[in-house]
């Protein structure tokens, strides 16, 4: 019986010890002082039970806060997401504004700083309602707010407008990250369910009640259900992964070397390219080189050598012209990829005296070492000497120089004269069709961009022998996509990166990923489940162990004085029958006498 007794008394004393509310001064303190600036405790008020934690227009601030949070996550992780394409962001920017500046790193930068800002803030008043305490949110906080909320729309809108190619981007990051994204959210929510739950079962008024877990209910079951409409290639049965996609060299190895030069070329093939793709223009006098824009403007020094011809189409320029142009020093100016540091200084050396070569000169490079070649070529001005013989000129060139099954064919114009010419080209298309289409046409290749990526299209050609191949691919995880999508080969500027990735990042079976889902969900609810019933204990438990009526934190306290911190303490009270006050008596203040069971 006396040990009975003892281990119900030490039972007692941790119930007691759980069922009491503390008030940690200095995290408070720390709290609210973030938030609201408020730093000393006279400035702070608690909550009282059951009413709401803040007035109207905190309510309203407190409500955009949560929307900004929202909002500048969706941009930052649109924008983290489109790193890809930062290279063409930031060269089209060079195209308008006229100079270099890597915007795409600078806003994904304030995004992420932004956004870090909001969730912090986020947190302190999740942590501040943990507590207890009315919100205050200090007016500087709400211009950041405001100023937050006001990049994220402009700069969504913005960009959807000028790159809305990119949201379609997103929706393929999302068959890669979903499972995860999944799993921090459902997570969240099982934190958020203690202030939640903590809230709840002080609330006086039914209708807030029924509210606030009807709203957190049906987020909680949404994201639980989520999965059911999750797509991604990479959830698929063991042993059905093909091959690794081969890799052509997207104007060479552009982060190692200028573009579209020799180098750049040499530079994919020792990095383990298996194919090279570039951009062929035919010059004034007839010779067919190498140049993607239209313009010299970007990748020359046509402004010093030519000043007054920086806008002239680069096919108006004879080939001794741009002879004389350098086509390397840009790349170590403008550092387009961040990557020139990690040159060495013959590398640096060896770039800065490129030049604008020659069809014939690439040609070689790819002849030399077995290589497919995959070319575009850019069709001259109306009043150019070859404008209309400019196809059969670079035929010439190419025949005479590789043989033609190393070539993949992708100019559309005069398709079926050039298959009569040399049957032996791999012809390309850039357009999907039809599979009689395509059969009409010859096409042995499809080169897609990669967010027209689908499984099923890519299977569906290749049961006709029509291989896939993806431009322009440099993110491992959307080679990781690309890969299990089935496509056989991608175009990219990171040949170096991904030729050394030998498995996906992503890839589990149907199963695996039903037993994480059904787990995530499943550990979440039982938690969930546990701290609501515990707030209920605490809330309803309080008469139970006292042995008097249930009182809130706006009843009688007990103050203990410690060495470290004045620490506030809610406990049920005992008051002598003898002190209680009766209308004859005066009307004195008597302290509780504290008891303990």
């Amino acid at each position: 019986m006396p040990v009975t007794r003892l281990k119900l008394g030490k039972l007692k004393v941790v119930r007691r010890q759980l069922l009491q509310r503390y008030e940690h001064q200095p995290f408070v303190s720390c709290l609210a002082g973030l938030y609201g600036c408020q730093w000393r405790r006279y400035q702070r008020a608690r909550a009282q039970p059951g009413e709401c934690c803040c007035s109207k227009v905190e309510c309203g601030s407190f409500g955009l806060l949560i929307l900004t949070f929202f909002l500048s996550f969706l941009f930052l992780y649109f924008w983290s997401e489109a790193q890809n394409d930062y290279n063409d962001f930031d060269w089209f920017n060079f195209g308008t504004l006229g100079f270099w500046f890597p915007w795409s790193l600078v806003l994904l930068v304030v995004a992420a700083a932004l956004f870090t800002y909001i969730a912090l803030l986020l947190v302190l008043a999740v942590c501040l309602l943990t507590e207890g305490q009315r919100l205050y949110l200090h007016w500087s906080h709400k211009t950041g707010i405001v100023v937050t909320l006001a990049f994220s729309v402009i700069a969504t809108a913005v960009l959807s407008d000028l790159w809305s190619k990119e949201w379609k981007t997103l929706l393929l990051s999302l068959q890669v990250t979903a499972p995860f994204l999944h799993v921090a959210a459902v997570s969240l929510m099982a934190v958020l369910s203690w202030p939640i739950a903590f809230h709840f079962f002080r609330m006086n008024r039914k209708v807030r009640q029924v509210a606030v877990l009807g709203l957190f209910l049906s987020v909680l079951f949404s994201l639980y259900l989520v999965p059911l409409g999750m797509y991604s290639p990479c959830i698929k049965e063991a042993g059905t992964l093909g091959p690794a996609p081969r890799l052509f060299g997207h104007r060479g190895a552009p982060m190692l070397a200028p573009e579209n030069t020799v180098m750049s070329f040499e530079k994919a093939l020792e990095a383990g390219g298996e194919g090279l793709e570039t951009d062929v223009t035919i010059s004034y006098d007839g010779v067919p080189f190498l140049m993607h824009d239209s313009t010299l403007r970007r990748t020359t020094n046509v402004a010093e050598v030519f000043p007054n011809r920086t806008d002239l189409d680069a096919s108006m320029f004879t080939w001794a012209e741009l002879q004389q142009l350098n086509a390397g020093d840009w790349f170590l100016t403008r550092d387009p990829f961040g990557t020139v540091s990690s040159l060495s200084d013959a590398d640096c050396f060896q770039a800065q005296n490129q030049s604008v070569p020659s069809l014939v000169q690439f040609l070689e490079v790819a002849s030399r070492s077995g290589k497919l070649v995959l070319f575009d070529l850019h069709r001259p001005p109306h009043e150019h000497p070859y404008s209309q013989t400019y196809i059969n000129t670079t035929l010439q060139v190419v025949q005479a120089h590789i043989n033609s099954s190393q070539v993949l064919w992708l100019p559309s114009e005069d398709r079926a004269l050039v298959q009569a010419l040399d049957p032996e080209l791999q012809q390309t298309s850039g357009e999907k069709a039809s599979i009689q289409e395509l059969a009409e046409d010859h096409i042995t290749r499809l080169n897609l961009h990669y967010s027209t990526m689908s499984q099923q299209q890519i299977s569906k050609y290749q049961s006709v022998n029509i291989s896939t191949n993806l431009y322009v691919i440099s993110q491992p995880w959307l080679y990781t996509l690309a890969w299990c999508a089935g496509a056989q080969s991608v175009t990219t500027n990171s040949i170096h990166i991904l030729s050394n990735i030998r498995q996906p990042l992503f890839l589990m079976t149907p199963e695996e990923y039903t037993l994480m889902w059904i787990l995530t969900d499943a550990v979440s609810a039982l938690l969930i489940i546990t701290v609501f019933i515990f707030h209920w204990w605490r809330e309803r438990g309080l008469p139970f162990w006292s042995g008097s009526r249930q009182t809130h934190e706006t009843g009688p306290y007990s103050k203990f004085r410690t060495e470290l911190s004045d620490v506030w303490s809610v406990s049920s009270v005992h008051v002598r029958p003898d002190l209680r006050s009766t209308p004859s008596s005066p009307s004195t203040p008597h302290l509780p006498t504290i008891t303990e069971e």
